[in-house]
């Protein structure tokens, strides 16, 4: 039963990344990350801004790194997938989005001083000769001919900031409970969003677009984190990481079945490579180096 947390979240930030790929046919991506983290604000404003008000020194306290936390984590990570989906298909989202596992990892070896390992170094180069393999559509040597796509950029920028997010949420360790922590970071992400909504040409919603911000604004922002908190607090945090590989599976199969998008040879290899390079990274602990022995 503790097994359908995590999956049912996984499955639904899968679902996300579809509505990802819909919206850019429907909806400006600046209008639909502002309108996706206001109704998250909204809802969660009865159940969270009573602990906020009672923590609101030690939201004072941090309130710059709750700023940036809002930037990478609600700003930059879901405003440059939306902008991303313009040009690229939701299996190749699914595929880049996650290497943020493998992103958070390499951060780490700097922001907090994690020890490299084995799996660190072998998964790295795996997942990078994958994801050279995914985006040259199985021919590496284009790439030196060409630059790569825009979309692919973004898409991994995304990944990034989320990796990044990931990292510094774990070396700040904000004294917040998490709902809290996340509203305070929410407001601040409608914030820094509203400049980009307030230019953007079209922001109406119409029976086309208000399901799409739905399913983001409630499914992908409130109850998958949700579901994600409960895996980690019964299964822990190692194990419950292991499902986001999972995404770019249920992404593939999503987006055959229902935008028909078309599986080829360098899909499966590409992403194979990526995926397996990621549970090396994060499976295998043996230390780069050995530890030298005590002097007798």
């Amino acid at each position: 039963m503790n097994l359908l947390f995590p999956l049912l979240a996984v499955l639904i930030w899968s679902v996300n990344t579809i509505v990802s790929k819909l919206s850019a046919g429907s909806i400006d991506p600046a209008a639909i990350s502002f309108y996706r983290w206001l109704l998250a604000l909204v809802v969660l404003t009865p159940f969270a801004l009573p602990g906020v008000l009672r923590h609101r020194q030690i939201i004072r306290a941090n309130l710059w790194r709750l700023l940036i936390l809002g930037l990478l984590g609600m700003v930059l990570y879901q405003s440059l997938a939306y902008y991303a989906a313009h040009s690229v298909s939701a299996v190749i989202m699914g595929i880049l989005g996650a290497t943020i596992p493998l992103l958070t990892i390499l951060l780490s070896l700097v922001v907090l001083r994690l020890a490299p390992t084995r799996g660190i170094l072998i998964g790295g180069v795996l997942s990078f000769a994958g994801l050279v393999w995914l985006v040259s559509e199985g021919h590496p040597a284009q790439l030196l001919q060409q630059r790569l796509g825009q979309g692919e950029l973004m898409m991994l920028a995304a990944s990034t900031s989320y990796a990044l997010y990931g990292v510094l949420t774990r070396r700040w360790a904000i004294p917040l409970p998490n709902w809290q922590s996340l509203y305070v970071q929410i407001g601040f992400g409608v914030l820094l969003l509203l400049p980009g909504f307030l230019r953007a040409p079209d922001v109406a919603l119409n029976a086309q677009n208000i399901p799409l911000v739905l399913f983001a604004g409630l499914f992908a922002s409130i109850i998958a984190p949700f579901l994600w908190i409960l895996g980690v607090q019964r299964l822990g945090a190692s194990t419950t990481s292991l499902f986001m590989n999972f995404v770019p599976v249920f992404t593939a199969v999503i987006a055959v079945l229902f935008l028909h998008e078309q599986l080829h040879a360098y899909h499966w290899i590409g992403g194979a490579m990526t995926l397996v390079g990621v549970l090396l990274a994060q499976r295998l602990k043996t230390p780069l180096r050995a530890p030298r022995p005590l002097a007798e």
